[in-house]
């Protein structure tokens, strides 16, 4: 007789292969590179060093695109957070033909590349843009705003990208919880936002820790958005990594950008995901 454990090792065995050959390994190789030396004109040279470390730990050009990531990190996943759950709430309560048309409004942007919104974002956000146009017909500017360029496009183009992974995220949790709770705290005397608080919030706390948790790793490693969006002047992590591989062919230390920039995304999200856990199971 096959005990369960033997057959849930040998289904998981395929998947575990995968994993350490196509994501293991090469980070490992990864990392062997960002301990190498870097000599101007030569691809790759050995010798153990922690220079690269070193250097990226005391430059405050590194250091200033390190937080200037984080703190977008937190900031997008927030907003995409506050804007999401009442959207998802009210995509989870809907029925038939109109839930239908909103979950597809909701999933056709992901089929268009980050690189295309962004561009259409430098379209809405130009000098003559819509944004700016429209301000101006209604009277609230007397002379075009400057919105590109600016870390205020980059945010509004992040949520733009990673709102609908969110949403999506929330109404399948949403879609999971009892109705009934609902009206019996709303019997019991709270008002709605009370059994928002106190009842709503707490049960979909997973759904909210996994679209924190995605919503984070995808702002951190933002490429497309930051670079047109932000222009030459705005220091993210991702961009700063592709400029010393591509730009400067400094692989050993865009291979320490990357393993910083991967330990940091690691740390913040469980302490942040521990933290929210930790805070509303107090709360129950």
């Amino acid at each position: 007789m096959i005990k369960k454990g033997t057959t849930a090792a040998a289904m998981l065995t395929p998947a575990t292969l995968m994993v350490v050959v196509f994501l293991a390994l090469p980070m490992l190789l990864l990392l062997r590179y960002s301990f190498n030396r870097y000599v101007p004109g030569e691809f790759m040279v050995d010798g153990m060093t922690i220079a690269n470390y070193v250097s990226l730990l005391s430059d405050d050009y590194y250091l200033a695109g390190l937080k200037t990531t984080v703190l977008m990190a937190f900031g997008v996943t927030v907003a995409c957070i506050a804007l999401g759950l009442p959207l998802a709430s009210f995509i989870a309560r809907q029925k038939g033909h109109l839930k239908t048309l909103l979950l597809l409004m909701i999933i056709l942007p992901l089929f268009v590349s980050n690189a295309v919104r962004a561009a259409g974002w430098m379209v809405a956000f130009g000098q003559n843009g819509v944004v700016n146009y429209l301000l101006g017909a209604i009277g609230v500017i007397g002379e075009p705003l400057t919105l590109m360029y600016t870390p205020t496009a980059v945010f509004i183009g992040i949520i733009s990208v990673n709102l609908p992974y969110v949403v999506l995220t929330l109404q399948s949790v949403l879609e999971g919880l009892d109705p009934n709770t609902k009206d019996a705290s709303l019997s019991l005397g709270a008002g709605p936002f009370e059994t928002f608080r106190l009842v709503t919030v707490p049960l979909v706390m997973p759904g909210i820790l996994a679209a924190f948790v995605l919503s984070f790793i995808l702002t951190m490693n933002a490429y497309a958005t930051p670079v047109l969006l932000g222009g030459p002047s705005f220091r993210m992590m991702a961009p700063m990594v592709v400029d010393e591989v591509l730009g400067k062919a400094n692989w050993p230390f865009g291979a320490t950008l990357s393993f910083i920039l991967m330990a940091v995304t690691l740390f913040l999200t469980v302490a942040s995901s521990m933290f929210i856990a930790r805070r509303y199971s107090h709360a129950d």
